[in-house]
């Protein structure tokens, strides 16, 4: 289903791979995006059955809504449920050196994923996508690749059954006939239409859509998945790679191949509120895996959206507004004791708890997660990178 961009820009929101904000600071309307961008949401049902399936609770972010539309994910626990595997697809586009907790959610669920399941995952860097979109040099690219890759293993990803590889050092081969083929079933006006191409826009950004759409295809990745083209693809991902794929699912089956399934997350909000996702160009918007637990406390007690009344005595009486306040968002995402939340919603919400401990509380959860990652960053090694990259078999990547 082939949806314009140009369409979705103008109900007041803009949702594309590279720009996301709701008009005059609003929030983003994803009840509209799930009508506009024609996916599914994810039911509750839906979410007992990957308990049922997996045999553990399900993640966090499946249990408080933050992966919440699909395409297709019920098709993919069908034939898991009938012994048929998959693979896991997810990526970075490695345009600056820190990355913010946005940056890790799809790494954290994707991690889930992969061991609930026991599926392999390919990890695509587009190198190639941030060089010609934010003026990097190709060297400049490719390094910051090799760091944004430091990070996405310091998530604790299972190296027998992971493969990360970034688009300047691995397409060609197999990968390339693939974007061809890809390339050849796509018009210049429908990527114009899904993507808000212009006239102006250097002939690189036309031809990259398909180097994210083929790692939805086995066949990519002959050293992985030979002779299992039927392969079906997962892909968790933010909502705004919709269009990607959109592209891919619509071109899939014309050539032989199934249609990735996709599993869709809302956006983290920046922490000035929820007008749209982080922004990396604010550094004051955002917490960094980088950040000290000095800059996070200043961060989040200067800068975090509180939706607390502006005297104790209101406080008292009103409560606070728990739909625009900021750490309460947050530990929402991060807060895995379900208990400890529901606790903290009830006595903020209804004024007996101050936005001063709220603030303090996230601030212990977000500084001991940071501190967590930095520590297992700093055991990554450029070895460990090399093995992540390496083009090699996975033997044990269905066990």
């Amino acid at each position: 289903m082939e949806v314009d961009k140009k369409e979705i820009e103008s109900d007041e929101q803009v949702v594309n791979p590279w720009e996301v904000s709701a008009k005059d600071g609003g929030k983003i309307d994803y009840d509209k995006l799930i009508d506009k961008f024609g996916c599914q949401r994810l039911d509750q049902s839906l979410i007992d059955r990957v308990q049922r399936l997996t045999s553990r609770q399900p993640h966090v972010f499946l249990r408080r809504g933050v992966f919440f539309a699909h395409r297709d994910f019920n098709e993919i626990l069908d034939a898991y449920e009938k012994g048929d595997k998959f693979y896991l697809y997810t990526g970075r586009g490695p345009s600056s050196e820190a990355l913010h907790l946005g940056h890790l959610i799809p790494f954290m669920f994707t991690k889930y994923l992969q061991e609930a399941f026991k599926v392999p995952l390919v990890i695509q860097l587009t190198d190639d996508e941030k060089c010609m979109w934010k003026n990097l040099s190709v060297e400049e690219s490719q390094r910051l690749a090799r760091e944004n890759a430091k990070d996405i293993i310091a998530c604790g990803f299972d190296v027998t059954k992971t493969f990360i590889f970034s688009d300047f050092d691995y397409v060609g081969g197999a990968f390339y006939k693939n974007m061809v083929k890809v390339s050849k079933c796509v018009t210049l006006n429908k990527a114009m239409g899904i993507f808000g191409f212009s006239g102006e826009d250097h002939i690189g950004k036309l031809s990259f859509p398909p180097v994210q759409a083929v790692p939805s295809f086995p066949s990519s990745f002959p050293h992985l998945f030979p002779g299992k083209d039927n392969l079906r693809c997962l892909i968790p991902c933010a909502i705004d790679q919709d269009p990607y794929f959109r592209m891919t699912r619509d071109v899939a089956p014309r050539l032989g191949y199934s249609k990735p399934a996709l599993i869709e997350s809302s956006f983290f909000p920046a922490l000035q509120g929820e007008n749209g996702k982080m922004s990396a160009s604010d550094p004051n918007s955002a917490i960094y895996v980088t950040d000290t637990a000095k800059d996070i406390k200043n961060k989040i007690n200067r800068y975090a959206f509180s939706g607390g009344q502006d005297s104790i005595e209101k406080h008292r009486e009103l409560g606070a507004n728990l739909e625009v306040d900021i750490p309460v968002k947050y530990l929402s995402f991060f807060l895995e004791d379900d208990t400890e939340l529901e606790h903290v919603k009830k006595e903020y919400g209804e004024g007996r708890m101050l936005t001063g401990e709220v603030k303090k509380r996230l601030t212990e959860v977000l500084t001991e997660m940071v501190e967590r990652h930095r520590r297992a960053r700093g055991a990554v090694t450029d070895e460990m990178v090399d093995a992540f990259m390496a083009v090699r078999p996975l033997p044990s990547m269905f066990e």
